[in-house]
């Protein structure tokens, strides 16, 4: 009897640990600016990261377990900005559009934009280059005039 209080902590874990992530349920519950701001926040702690593994590694005698830390922590910011492109705007909110709509200029646009995203947010996981957190700001403020039309 003891496993099943076991069993049911173990799915609530697991059940919570994507439950912060939006779900693919159509409960029509978006927040598109929360979102951005969210990939913004990402991205500094992108440049952060970068700036700390530099920092740290020019030392005289480099201390490798915050080096590691903060690669970790980069490596996480990179892929949950991945995660936000793909599950919430790509999955969710970005609907596709036949080829003859008008709109499909814009639906390419969109999506060219995130997929830069994605393969920056990977390069920004491969180096510590700095020109990788300037191309994802500036990528941002591009997607964010193309999706909310400012």
């Amino acid at each position: 009897m003891k496993t099943v209080p076991v069993v049911a902590l173990l799915i609530l874990v697991i059940a919570s640990s994507s439950a912060w992530s939006h779900c693919q349920v159509p409960c029509g519950i978006y927040n598109d600016e929360m979102r951005l701001e969210l990939m913004g926040e990402h991205i500094m702690t992108l440049e952060k990261s970068m700036q700390q593994i530099i920092e740290l590694s020019k030392s005289d005698t480099p201390n490798a377990n915050q080096i590691i830390r903060w690669v970790n922590n980069k490596d996480d910011h990179a892929d949950e900005l991945i995660h936000i492109v793909t599950w919430y705007f790509m999955n969710q909110r970005i609907k596709p559009v036949p080829e003859d709509s008008p709109d499909y200029a814009d639906y390419v646009d969109k999506l060219t934009l995130l997929h830069e995203i994605m393969v920056y947010s990977m390069k920004a996981k491969q180096s510590t280059d700095l020109e990788n957190v300037d191309k994802l700001q500036e990528l941002l403020r591009e997607f964010s005039r193309a999706y909310l039309g400012g």
